[in-house]
């Protein structure tokens, strides 16, 4: 009786026999790791990748229920795992979990097939529940970025997300231009990124030079015209 009663209220509902299978997809072994961790009481983590053509591998192997995908990471990040992913194995779902909460990469995954994109600020009961609603067929949003899928849905629903400037930078050099323009300095760059100063320094040269900009002022007014900050 007494063991009933400790149960935690956050523990997610299976939607079948058993907890929830979910499949974690972060180029960062860390942060893998703690999502891990936190998500172990409530649900069944079968797998994780650090790359795209090992998260299709892997995630066809298992069937999980629910996916967290990264963004950002090399070989096309996670638009591509949906890309290739909804073709084959069209049942398993994708909740988006990343640093980016840029409209274009909002608007970008749902566009590929995502059920829902959150921020890693979220709390892990906060994800839980996420996990729990995708799989149960609900979108899932933190509250800021589902106005931009509002909008740009509203606003031009067949239209694809294109910025020629944009497509220009790979998707670190966003990442790192975001931060820029939201005040980081470049060490806090590099800590938020898991990467050097050096390497943010070399970003940073590369940004300039593809979008012929001078100075970090530029970029930071280039950034808020386009809602990246």
């Amino acid at each position: 009786m007494m063991a009933e009663q400790s149960t935690p209220p956050v523990e997610p509902e299976s939607t079948g026999p058993g907890r929830l299978r979910v499949f974690l997809v972060d180029d960062h072994a860390m942060f893998r790791a703690g999502v891990r961790a936190e998500l172990g009481a409530h649900v069944e983590v079968v797998g994780e990748a650090s790359t795209v053509a090992e998260a299709v591998s892997r995630i066809a192997a298992t069937g999980p229920d629910v996916v967290l995908l990264d963004v950002h990471m090399p070989d096309g990040g996670g638009r591509a795992v949906l890309e290739a992913m909804r073709r084959s194995h069209p049942e398993v779902r994708f909740l988006a979990l990343s640093v980016s909460d840029a409209a274009e990469d909002v608007i970008g995954l749902i566009r590929a097939g995502a059920r829902g994109y959150v921020t890693k600020t979220i709390s892990p009961d906060e994800l839980a529940a996420a996990i729990r609603r995708v799989a149960d067929g609900d979108a899932v949003f933190s509250p800021r970025l589902a106005g931009f899928v509002l909008d740009a849905f509203a606003a031009r629903p067949d239209a694809p997300v294109a910025d020629p400037e944009l497509d220009q930078l790979t998707n670190r050099e966003r990442e790192v231009l975001r931060l820029l323009a939201r005040g980081y300095a470049y060490k806090e760059i590099a800590r938020e990124l898991y990467i050097s100063i050096k390497t943010v320094e070399t970003h940073v040269s590369n940004v300039l030079r593809k979008l012929q900009m001078s100075n970090r002022y530029e970029l930071s007014r280039w950034a808020a015209d386009r809602r990246l900050v």
